[in-house]
């Protein structure tokens, strides 16, 4: 695998368990609270970065899966809410699932010499017309930056919540 897209994948991986992380203890009822005047819960956050970020832009913008784009262009808005009837564990197995997935794409480009500079083979251009990502290397670093930014979500909603923090500790200790 190229050495740069390893690095990438590296600092990927770790926001993704930042993620899953920081909700480790959390119950069903605390995962599901909202805690900001906006109404999105934990659950709801890992349920919008499973399907508006690991599915979007990897098998969905970069590996063009016509499918993929088609059921996301018709839920537009709507994965911030964790559907009735689905159970935390099924919101966290659809996030693993699709960071396989994402990883699948991530996998079968890094065989292909200039990977990272392949142009997405779908673009959603009735969603930014005027905004486009140019390869491969903006994509990843792109959907770093969308999961270290809901970590951070997460990071302030699990302290309102009980009190803990990613890096350990009870903040009164301080």
């Amino acid at each position: 695998m190229n050495a740069e897209l390893q690095a990438l994948r590296t600092y990927l991986d770790g926001q993704r368990e930042h993620v899953t992380g920081i909700l480790e203890g959390l119950s069903d009822d605390q995962l599901r609270q909202p805690v900001l005047p906006t109404g999105w819960s934990c659950l709801g956050l890992v349920h919008h970065l499973a399907l508006d970020v690991e599915r979007f832009w990897f098998p969905g913008v970069f590996a063009g899966q016509p499918d993929t784009l088609a059921e996301l262009r018709a839920e537009s808005g709507g994965n911030w809410q964790v559907p009735d009837g689905m159970t935390t564990e099924q919101v966290f197995a659809l996030y693993r699932d699709q960071i396989e997935a994402a990883d699948a794409v991530l996998s079968a480009a890094a065989g292909r010499d200039g990977a990272l500079e392949e142009p997405p083979a779908a673009w959603p251009t009735e969603m930014w017309p005027d905004w486009r990502l140019p390869d491969l290397r903006h994509i990843v670093l792109h959907v770093i930056t969308e999961e270290a930014t809901h970590a951070g979500h997460l990071d302030a909603a699990r302290e309102l919540i009980d009190g803990t923090t990613w890096l350990g500790g009870d903040p009164a200790d301080a």
